[in-house]
């Protein structure tokens, strides 16, 4: 007989690293960690980005799902043959070297996977895709970034429209092949990562969302922010309810 589960899933969220005065400190944004709490039913634990003090099976022996958020960092070209064409930007090679080997050990290990923004390109490299580093730059896209200075409340409003996949995993999810998105990135998918799948597109053309093709479990990636107010957008919330019932099974089988 299995034995009821009386606790919460386990979901990972690795730490950016922010420099405040003369220190560095490990940091997930607050509304990361409350969408994992109240949206997903879970129990989110920060991961510092110290990779070469952190044994990746250990760590995610105690997971039942791994979230990837975003940042206002940009991961280092580097990682997908290219320079750095805009120095002023910032960049946090600490966290790529703690990210770009958990996304593999996450989808190998079958433990659920939600990347949003950042780690929505993050995923991309990893499985050998290429970004655009300015996509405003690109002939034929549009500028996705938020307006300067302006509230939050304005640079997490709806921005523009998103297509789903008809018969995708997202439209499944969501219940529709269309979504209203923020859009607060400067960077994005250029080429396709082997052995993913776009799940959405902007009205440009630009990828917006995708999937993970062998993976176990719930693998998933969007470039829009699902996890500002949650609570209040019925097709964000779908998102974390969906990425919540797979950490629960996964809890479980463990479990049992």
């Amino acid at each position: 007989m299995k034995k009821p589960v009386h606790r919460k899933p386990v979901v990972l969220l690795p730490a950016d690293v922010k420099q405040l005065g003369a220190h560095p400190f490990h940091a997930v944004g607050q509304k990361y960690i409350l969408a994992v709490a109240e949206a997903a039913g879970a129990l989110p634990l920060l991961v510092p980005a110290v990779s070469d003090h952190i044994e990746l099976e250990e760590l995610l022996a105690m997971a039942d799902g791994v979230l990837l958020t975003g940042s206002v960092s940009n991961l280092h070209p580097s990682h997908f043959g290219q320079e750095v064409h805009d120095p002023t930007l910032p960049l946090d090679p600490a966290r790529d070297a703690l990210t770009l080997k958990l996304i593999h050990a996450t989808i190998d290990a079958g433990i659920p996977l939600l990347a949003i923004c950042r780690g929505f390109q993050e995923l991309n490299v990893a499985f050998g895709g290429s970004l655009h580093q300015a996509v405003h730059k690109v002939t034929g896209l549009n500028d996705h970034r938020e307006a300067d200075d302006t509230p939050a409340e304005a640079q997490y409003a709806p921005a523009h429209p998103v297509h789903l996949v008809a018969n995708g995993q997202l439209a499944s999810i969501v219940d529709s092949t269309h979504m209203m998105v923020n859009s607060i990135h400067g960077q994005g998918i250029d080429k396709l990562g082997a052995g993913l799948t776009a799940e959405a597109h902007a009205p440009d053309g630009l990828i917006e969302a995708l999937h993970v093709d062998d993976a176990r479990s719930f693998a998933l990636g969007v470039q829009w922010h699902p996890e500002w107010k949650v609570m209040e957008n019925p097709q964000y919330l779908a998102i974390f309810k969906a990425f919540g019932e797979a950490c629960r099974n996964r809890m479980n089988a463990r479990i049992n």
